[in-house]
């Protein structure tokens, strides 16, 4: 569901109930949803089972520890609670985390210096476009204590230059940019002793035959050139063009899915069980698939939305949530995906504003 509309002020930490009458979820009345909420917001936070008499204290309502025992046995019943232990308190089941997802919850917006803080860690000048979304991962990761994940989808537009910049003996930087102003690089091979003037003459050649092409129909145009002996170049510089060439394929150009913070998703893994579904999410995040998945779902999202568990169908019943948001172009093309993956007691109130705000940055970046 859409959280881009549910807006207000944090306190202390913690999101401040909405000004005005709160729009109870079917089913719950005020008393069971204030229950509910104060239950995840301490799970959340704490990660531990919670029990009547830490919410008599905890909730504005003076209720009493022996009304709280049967509200939280009805909310039991209904499977939005379980109990861990026969005498624990009690957890939000994955039922009860998207009941409070999608009816009880408040965040609060970015402030002004967070914003900045974020368009400044993207700034991007001086880098390319992969540096730039390696540290928007990062950025999330940090931000959430859970792994950020950005996918920026494969580059099929027009080339409009490429370089060959002369590094260290055999080393070679192959800098392309697109017409839409990203830019990639590669470092490639050259024989030893190559004269700038090779690297020089490679660049020329290839420019020469740009003309609108984009990076797959540069290289058919080129080798049909070389087959034809129709090019200009010698041997050395030939070489190195296709070098060039190679290092960019249709299926690597673009495409990628980064993901940054993995090791904090095994800080609160306790039981093998739990590990070897972290280690499947983990397989699964490096399968192709799993990119084609990650757009699908972000075209399907006008804002941020929130998967628990295995609703986005992307990684099963593996107990994490996930937070995702498209980043779209000021022309409102789809660009790539942002989000955060972890456990399901995430902080959804703080996450969900930065995904957000970090997705619209990207999305200027990238369209």
């Amino acid at each position: 569901m859409d959280q881009t509309s549910k807006r207000s002020s944090a306190r202390a930490g913690r999101p401040k109930p909405a000004v005005g009458p709160v729009r109870l979820p079917p089913g719950l009345d005020e008393r069971s949803a204030a229950v509910l909420r104060e239950i995840v917001e301490q799970y959340v936070e704490t990660g531990e089972p919670v029990g009547s008499r830490t919410l008599s204290r905890l909730l504005p309502m003076g209720l009493s520890p022996a009304t709280i025992r049967n509200v939280m046995a009805d909310l039991t019943d209904a499977g939005l609670l379980f109990s861990p232990h026969i005498s624990a308190g009690r957890l939000p089941t994955e039922r009860g985390l998207r009941l409070f997802v999608d009816g009880l919850l408040h965040f609060g917006e970015l402030s002004d210096e967070e914003r900045e803080r974020i368009e400044a860690a993207l700034a991007q000048s001086g880098r390319s476009i992969q540096d730039t979304l390696t540290e928007a991962s990062a950025l999330l990761s940090g931000l959430s204590q859970a792994a950020g994940i950005v996918l920026a989808p494969k580059s099929e537009g027009a080339v409009k230059h490429i370089e060959f910049v002369p590094l260290s003996s055999g080393r070679a930087l192959v800098v392309l940019v697109s017409a839409d102003g990203q830019v990639e690089n590669r470092v490639i091979e050259t024989p030893p002793g190559v004269p700038p003037s090779a690297l020089q003459e490679a660049s020329n050649y290839l420019n020469a035959q740009l003309s609108g092409l984009s990076l797959g129909e540069l290289r058919v145009r080129v080798a049909d050139d070389m087959r034809a002996d129709r090019s200009a170049l010698d041997d050395l510089a030939a070489g190195i063009v296709e070098a060039g060439l190679a290092t960019w394929s249709d299926e690597g150009r673009g495409g990628s899915l980064i993901v940054r913070g993995q090791a904090r998703l095994l800080a609160d893994v306790d039981q093998l069980e739990k590990l070897a579904s972290v280690q499947q999410l983990f397989e699964r995040l490096e399968a192709q698939e799993t990119m084609l998945k990650l757009l699908e779902l972000a075209e399907r999202s006008e804002g941020v939305r929130i998967f628990i568990g295995a609703e986005s169908g992307l990684f099963g019943a593996s107990g994490m949530s996930m937070v995702v948001a498209p980043a779209r172009s000021r022309d409102d093309r789809i660009v790539g995906a942002i989000g955060v993956i972890g456990p399901t007691r995430i902080n959804y109130g703080r996450i969900i504003p930065v995904v957000d705000y970090t997705a619209r940055v990207i999305g200027r970046l990238l369209g």
